[in-house]
């Protein structure tokens, strides 16, 4: 049988008789053969099949934040109906990055998801010159970039609760850098945050406060280097304890907004009732919520699946995508209400 022939039986099937594939696969069984190895297979076609997604933090997380599963679920979306896999290359906070791993991958492109100024991962990305295309952040020349109005929907959620006749704030902010840094963040390193997301949130925030008169010296932001329930629990137990005790608590994420509920209620107080509490994406466990929380929606999917699309577009060399800021909404829920006169 003819090395053409064993060819044909793996990469064009209709070319032969499914009785003679059989025997071809049989033997191949009976020899030890698995098939052409893949990544030679790529390399002729000068293809990998599969695009990497550099993700910020520890590759766990990126199954346990609700936001990043949304993400990713739309990216596999634009993906999967290319017949192209996905290689997560995740980081961990606070620890030395390690580039080699973005350096060695066999990738067609990368999306760059979320990641901080001047990370090395992404550095090594770039480095290898193939399609990439950026969601949230950073903001990098020339490459498409797709994202939402970070500033403009965090102020329209602040501006919710000045509505409401709050004035006493607190704010948990995820990490601003990766420094592994948990406490109250000062002015000086809100405005110095490698995330452009955190400083673009942060000041929604104060720009909707100065504008009510609101000091925003006055406000105790707690930064916490994790986006999770545990940690906007331990972040809002220590704006409550601060006085005078805030009486709405502004939060960076759902996650970090459910956790604070946690808190309020740790402590024997309310929500709405006492503290109120708004989050950031609108995650389905916002919705469920005990009360349902008020937050900002954001389109995780759709983001996912236009950076794959883009992506598919650059790869291909075909006409792209338009990238754009994707539409945001504040969505009032029951977590939110009039200041009481408890405190």
């Amino acid at each position: 049988m003819s090395p053409a022939t064993v060819s044909n039986a793996y990469n064009r099937p209709d070319q032969l008789s499914a009785e003679l594939r059989e025997q071809i696969f049989d033997t191949a069984r009976r020899l030890g053969y698995a098939g052409p190895d893949a990544m030679a297979r790529g390399l002729r076609r000068r293809r990998a099949g599969a695009i990497g997604v550099l993700y910020e933090d520890r590759l766990s997380y990126a199954f346990a934040d609700p936001a990043a599963v949304l993400f990713l679920q739309g990216v596999s979306m634009a993906t999967e109906d290319a017949g192209l896999g996905l290689l997560l290359l995740s980081g961990a906070p606070g620890a030395e990055r390690d580039p080699e791993a973005v350096r060695g991958s066999v990738v067609d492109g990368f999306v760059v998801y979320s990641m901080s100024d001047g990370d090395p991962l992404v550095e090594a990305a770039l480095e290898r010159r193939l399609p990439a295309v950026v969601v949230d952040q950073p903001r990098i020349a020339g490459l498409p970039f797709i994202g939402i109005e970070d500033r403009e929907s965090a102020r329209s959620v602040a501006e919710h609760l000045i509505a409401l006749g709050h004035r006493r704030f607190g704010v948990v902010s995820f990490a601003g850098s990766p420094d592994l840094f948990s406490g109250i963040a000062d002015t000086a390193r809100q405005e110095a945050a490698a995330y452009e997301v955190t400083r673009s949130r942060l000041r929604g925030y104060r720009s909707a406060l100065e504008a009510a008169g609101v000091r925003w010296e006055d406000v105790p932001v707690y930064e916490h280097h994790e986006s999770t329930t545990e940690a906007g629990r331990a972040a809002a137990e220590a704006l409550l304890s601060r006085g005078p005790r805030p009486t709405t608590i502004l939060c960076l994420s759902d996650q970090l907004a459910l956790g604070a509920m946690e808190a309020v209620r740790s402590m024997g107080l309310s929500v709405p009732k006492d503290i109120s509490v708004v989050g950031f994406d609108d995650v389905p466990e916002a919705a469920r919520a005990t009360p349902p929380l008020t937050t900002v929606r954001q389109p995780h999917v759709e983001k996912g699946a236009l950076a794959g699309r883009i992506l598919l577009a650059r790869i291909r060399e075909e006409d792209l995508p338009e990238p754009k800021l994707l539409p945001t909404r504040l969505v009032v829920r029951g977590s939110t209400a009039p200041p009481g006169d408890r405190f």
